[in-house]
């Protein structure tokens, strides 16, 4: 069986395996000698070694020639030139890894990964983790790799989520998210919501531009009055379990708040008024046309939900509180770096240096004052 991943399976494993450090094996470009692995940095009792830092290094390069279009040279040249951030990065999730483990989340981040799993499965129609790893070993997808993968990034997010999100979350005291709803109303007016029907057309293993002229000339005939139910039924190639919904549900995809659109489907909608039809819009695995079935405008008042600002509260504040809890995590942490990458990293590091020694340095100044 041929393994087709979804859109957002894809871009879920390939965002991920961009930050995993996964590897044991080291990376050798052709004519590049073979070089025994050797250690970067010590953290606590973990190390990161130069198979990891080449691993990391290589995916990015993969990355940048894919969607950038660069050449292989300039790939490994930009990444390269930023390659003391991802040593950093790389300290940062091992100590996120670490943390897990001591807060005992292994057990949680395993049942997540599995319940992982069975969705990319059910988005497949296959009806066992172990025929969707065998489905992704005939495509090239190592299931191990990827179950790391996945493993690996929802401890970091579960740690963040349970040392930082949720504290700052609930911290906040009933005049604090009065104030803030007082000072903040016009983000807490109900948005304008849109129904939306859509027939797909898939250019996986198909000529992109045959594909674009066959969702022309179905937008033609809608616009000309055919009727899209059942345009829908007879076109439109969405699955779900490996069978197309269309003919059940006429295209219809829901509801959906206008702000938690892609921004693309945003801009094509824009003009489209109830009934009509959107020209072709492009994604990663095919072209979607899209019918208005109804637009609620946004609401005049704005209405006081706690959950909803205590959100927007910890939106504002998240990214410096998670960036002060890595701060404390790399200054309680035993880390070293080798020689050849201490410059470039530990300014990144901002670790602090001990209390004695810096009592000491003080002391040292002083008496070299006197005469």
């Amino acid at each position: 069986m041929k393994f087709r991943l979804s859109s957002i399976a894809i871009l879920f494993i390939v965002a991920f395996a961009m930050v995993c450090s996964m590897a044991s094996t080291i990376f050798a470009q052709e004519g590049e000698a073979t070089v025994i692995d050797e250690v970067v940095a010590q953290v606590n009792d973990d190390v990161i070694t130069l198979s990891m830092l080449k691993r990391e290094i290589r995916e990015r390069v993969e990355a940048l020639m894919q969607e950038k279009k660069l050449t292989e040279q300039q790939a490994t040249e930009e990444v390269m030139k930023h390659q003391s951030e991802l040593i950093a990065t790389l300290i940062n999730e091992r100590l996120l890894l670490q943390k897990g483990k001591e807060l005992d989340l292994a057990s949680q981040i395993e049942a997540d990964v599995n319940s992982r799993m069975l969705e990319i499965a059910r988005e497949q129609g296959i009806n066992s983790i172990a025929k969707l790893e065998e489905a992704m070993r005939q495509s090239k997808l190592d299931p191990v790799a990827v179950k790391e993968t996945l493993r690996t990034e929802f401890m970091k997010q579960a740690v963040m989520q349970q040392e930082v999100d949720r504290p700052v979350y609930l911290g906040f005291n009933t005049n604090e998210v009065k104030s803030y709803f007082e000072a903040h109303k016009d983000l807490f007016r109900k948005p304008e919501s849109i129904a939306l029907s859509e027939i797909y057309l898939s250019t996986v293993d198909k000529d992109d531009a045959a594909v674009r002229a066959r969702a022309v000339e179905l937008v033609a005939q809608l616009r000309a009055g055919a009727d899209f139910k059942a345009v829908a039924s007879a076109n439109s190639e969405r699955e779900k379990n490996g069978q197309r919904t269309a003919p059940q549900d006429g295209g219809k995809v829901g509801t959906f708040e206008v702000p938690n659109l892609r921004e693309d489907l945003v801009n094509a909608l824009k003009a489209v008024n109830v009934g009509g039809i959107t020209d072709p819009i492009k994604n990663p695995e095919g072209y979607q046309i899209l019918r208005v079935d109804e637009r609620t405008p946004a609401g005049s008042k704005p209405e006081f939900n706690d959950n909803m600002i205590r959100q927007a509260m910890l939106m504002e504040r998240r990214d410096k509180e998670r960036e002060t809890y890595l701060d404390n995590l790399r200054n309680e942490a035993y880390i070293k770096l080798t020689d050849v990458y201490r410059a470039g990293v530990e300014p990144l590091l901002k670790i602090k240096p001990p209390v004695a020694a810096a009592k000491t340095s003080d002391k040292d100044k002083k008496k070299e004052k006197k005469p």
